[in-house]
């Protein structure tokens, strides 16, 4: 019983996280595409969860964030990447002084000074990043 409680506990805790991640990606200028087509549910199960991962599509890096249920994605660039990790650094001071409430967490991975080189996402053309425009 203490087992099963515990388990509830810990999915609550990572459910919740994936939520607060979301909504900082959605308040730091990410955008939301929908994830419709097998192609796109493949593309975007390769991709590891919490993290925000650099990738290329015709050229441009964009940055993108699985959603907790994988039914869409959360696309941003560079600047939105900056804002998040400004508002994720803000968050985990503001905890550590405030000890109530676990640091949210967040992997960035992408270009810079370690030179990770982002792949060509398959797929990823079609997820509609031209109806984003040149935000």
């Amino acid at each position: 019983m203490a087992v099963l409680a515990l388990m509830s506990a810990c999915q609550t805790t990572s459910t919740s996280q994936a939520t607060q991640n979301e909504a900082l990606l959605a308040q730091s200028g990410f955008k939301t595409i929908p994830v419709t087509t097998p192609k796109q549910q493949q593309a975007v199960s390769k991709l590891p969860q919490g993290t925000v991962s650099a990738v290329k599509h015709q050229g441009k890096t964009y940055y993108v964030y699985p959603s907790a249920a994988q039914n869409k994605i959360y696309v941003g660039k560079q600047t939105h990447v900056n804002t998040a990790k400004k508002a994720v650094a803000a968050q985990q001071a503001q905890a550590a002084q405030n000890s109530m409430n676990p640091p949210p967490t967040m992997t960035f991975q992408g270009h810079g000074p370690h030179g990770v080189v982002a792949e060509e996402f398959d797929g990823f053309g079609p997820m509609g990043t031209a109806s984003l425009g040149d935000w």
